[in-house]
């Protein structure tokens, strides 16, 4: 049995020593590159619900299920900059004789 437990505790620590380091490493480095953090939820992917504007105290709507909080328009949630989708149509000019 002490073997076991012994194993569990050895597999926790690691865990724990792994999202240590990563966490040190995401606060020295920003994230940089084409996932930006998004400026308007600054990264958290939520932002105020409207329902909490008008709010006498309560909160909660459908769309923010009752947290007062819901994703956010700009980055859809995730909380980094999503490129916006652009369709280029390329034509080739006619060589038209008159």
């Amino acid at each position: 049995m002490v073997p076991i437990v012994l194993t569990q505790m050895a597999t926790g620590l690691g865990v724990l020593a792994g999202a240590v380091f990563v966490k040190s490493v995401m606060d020295q480095k920003p994230m940089a590159g084409p996932f930006q953090r998004c400026p308007t939820c600054n990264g958290t992917g939520r932002v105020s619900c409207i329902c909490s504007r008008w709010s006498d105290g309560d909160v909660g709507c459908r769309t923010c299920s009752g947290s007062g909080r819901r994703a956010c328009s700009s980055c859809g949630g995730s909380g980094t900059g999503r490129p916006i989708p652009v369709q280029l149509i390329v034509r080739q000019p006619t060589n038209r004789s008159f």
